[in-house]
């Protein structure tokens, strides 16, 4: 089944943002509790006010996945990619890497010079972190013991649009 995207937010995408966080198993309560506030405020005040665009993945009538990414406070052309999940029923199938292709090129047609991801440094995230090198972003900085004892902010970048 081909899959497609939307950027309308719904109230259900409220629900269904927590849903498809939970499903992986990758990410503490207090963790899903931020993405789902993420999207009730760009729900409510809209995507523009808010400074968080959503992009999802649809399989038929299925949101599958989900893409959240901002413009970065204070810089010029410069992207932070919050959360890129894909609902555990359809992982394995490409999903990911169709969300993040489809990010890049909506961020191309905004010029956004630049794309910063950060993720955990733990063997759990190791997955991720091949995810993000084999989507060609680079490790750019890592901050020691940043979200507790033993575990490092890995922070990556891609260089979008270049003037």
């Amino acid at each position: 089944m081909e899959i497609l995207f939307r950027k309308h937010i719904s109230a259900s995408d409220i629900e269904r943002v927590r849903q498809i966080a939970l499903s992986t198993g990758f990410f503490r309560d207090d963790e899903i509790d931020v993405a789902e506030e993420l999207v009730e405020e760009a729900y409510k005040k809209g995507q523009e006010q808010s400074g968080y665009f959503f992009l999802f993945s649809m399989m038929g009538e299925n949101t599958t996945g989900f893409v959240c990414y901002g413009p970065t406070p204070c810089t010029i052309g410069t992207y932070d990619l919050y959360w890129i999940v894909v609902d555990n029923h359809y992982r394995g199938n490409g999903t990911g890497k169709i969300l993040m292709q489809q990010t890049e090129k909506e961020l191309i047609a905004l010029k956004a010079r630049k794309l910063y991801i950060e993720t955990s440094s733990t063997e759990k995230y190791l997955p991720t972190r091949k995810f993000y090198e084999n989507c060609g972003y680079n490790e750019e900085a890592r901050l020691k013991d940043f979200y507790s004892h033993g575990d490092d902010k890995v922070i990556y970048s891609k260089v979008l649009f270049s003037n």
